[in-house]
């Protein structure tokens, strides 16, 4: 496990981060990047949308393209702070301050679930899929971005001792654990040289079993 697949650590990277996180973002996870991914997300004007994850918002500003009720997710009080100061409290999207391996919502309480940025510092990333898929309406869509992994062997070192970084064959076993059935795996980078993102898009399947207990909330 890396050192940032801590939350207790995580959260005090991002206490810090959270200062500059929406300029360094950009050098790793663009606009364009994005806006491919809610591409492949295809929700419609009327579907609730959920983003764990959500930072200060960069990917949430991309889905309020594409509809208005968007809920978003951190464990992170310093990045809810900035994202609060982007979208308010409660007038654009609804932010909850909550853990990705226990999300406080109703079984089929989504459309859809997006998370970019954030499964790499999820020390139990297969329940936090399991998790999105329990919250998300059968036949519904789940899509992940997380950090590809390194193809030479110093920054695969240096990887493993950060956080999650995963091929498509451990993104294979990961959605398969979690009760995924179909899902495509594609790769993302801003140019040549920068770092990659391996973005999963994923389907609900129609007979979804519900195995764990749901937790109250109003989503």
């Amino acid at each position: 496990m890396g050192f940032l697949e801590d939350k207790a650590r995580a959260r005090v990277f991002y206490r810090y981060l959270s200062t500059v996180y929406d300029t360094i973002n950009p050098y790793i996870w663009n606009e364009r990047m994005r806006d491919e991914a809610l591409e492949w997300f295809d929700v419609d004007a009327d579907d609730r949308v959920l983003d764990v994850g959500c930072g200060t918002g960069f990917a949430t500003e991309g889905l309020l393209e594409h509809t208005d009720d968007v809920h978003g997710l951190d464990q992170s009080a310093d990045q809810l702070e900035k994202a609060f100061a982007k979208f308010g409290k409660t007038d654009r999207v609804k932010f909850y301050r909550g853990d990705a391996e226990r999300l406080p919502f109703r079984d089929d309480a989504f459309d859809a679930v997006w998370s970019s940025g954030s499964i790499e510092y999820w020390p139990n990333p297969v329940d936090a899929l399991a998790e999105c898929r329990r919250v998300a309406k059968p036949g519904g869509t789940v899509l992940v971005v997380g950090p590809d992994y390194p193809k030479t062997t110093p920054f695969q070192k240096l990887a493993d001792a950060i956080m999650l970084f995963y091929d498509d064959e451990e993104a294979d076993r990961m959605f398969e654990a979690a009760g995924f059935e179909e899902f495509e795996h594609h790769i993302q980078q801003r140019h040549r040289g920068t770092p990659r993102a391996i973005t999963t898009v994923a389907r609900v399947p129609e007979d979804a079993d519900r195995e764990s207990e749901p937790l109250e909330a109003e989503a």
